[in-house]
């Protein structure tokens, strides 16, 4: 079965592309090019396609920081050292307008012309930092217009199903499930405003939810903080 992966380079979608590649998916790695601060990204999106194996990887350009709107495509600077109580209290300025909904379009679009079945996404409504583009329920609205807006839902065929198989798993959880499908994660970036390409400001609220799951998770955090 053919399956479309969302492969940002960061720990979440690394360990959803494990789990496609364990389920027996032939795996169809997408990352975006969109005008993020944190680009270093790509370079680990090719590094875990790499690792894990996909039949092609395809990066995208989609300016989005021609709009800006973002601490992540903007002269906006990024929150720091938030507690981690405040990471659910409304939208950060982190979040990109719409971003997810892009993304998935575009998959399904891709999806539509590989005649996939599946398009997975690392989106997770436990450990994340208020993105409205990362709940139940957004995705359950995509799953319907992937089936209202594509040829197959249309004739009535096998429909496209969205896999979010981390949506309700802690981070810990997460890099304990990734560990044990052989993720290396310290190919993985997540930081939102890495000082290099391979140090993490170690401030920045990806950068502390990813410490505290590698350290919930008792497991060594490969990651070089600044």
């Amino acid at each position: 079965m053919k399956a479309v992966v969302l492969l940002s380079g960061g720990l979440d979608s690394a360990t959803v592309l494990a789990i496609a590649r364990k389920e027996g998916r032939d795996c169809h790695a997408l990352s975006f090019r969109y005008g993020q601060r944190h680009e270093v990204e790509l370079d680990s999106a090719k590094r875990v396609a790499s690792s894990l194996g996909v039949s092609n990887h395809l990066v995208f350009d989609i300016p989005l920081d021609k709009w800006g709107g973002s601490a992540l495509t903007d002269t906006i600077e990024v929150p720091k050292d938030r507690d981690e109580a405040s990471f659910s209290e409304g939208i950060p300025i982190t979040y990109v307008p719409a971003r997810n909904t892009v993304f998935l379009a575009l998959a399904l679009a891709w999806s539509e012309v590989l005649e996939a079945n599946e398009i997975w996404i690392g989106v997770n409504a436990m450990d994340y930092s208020g993105y409205p583009d990362c709940r139940p329920e957004f995705l359950q609205a995509f799953q319907e217009v992937a089936r209202l807006g594509t040829k197959a839902g249309v004739e009535g065929k096998s429909g496209l199903t969205i896999r979010a198989p981390l949506q309700t798993m802690t981070k810990a959880e997460i890099i304990s499930l990734g560990a044990g499908l052989g993720v290396d994660y310290g190919l993985t970036r997540s930081c939102y405003d890495p000082p290099s390409a391979d140090i993490h400001c170690g401030h920045c609220d990806s950068c502390l939810l990813r410490m505290k799951g590698f350290s919930e998770a008792g497991i060594v955090d490969p990651t070089k903080y600044a």
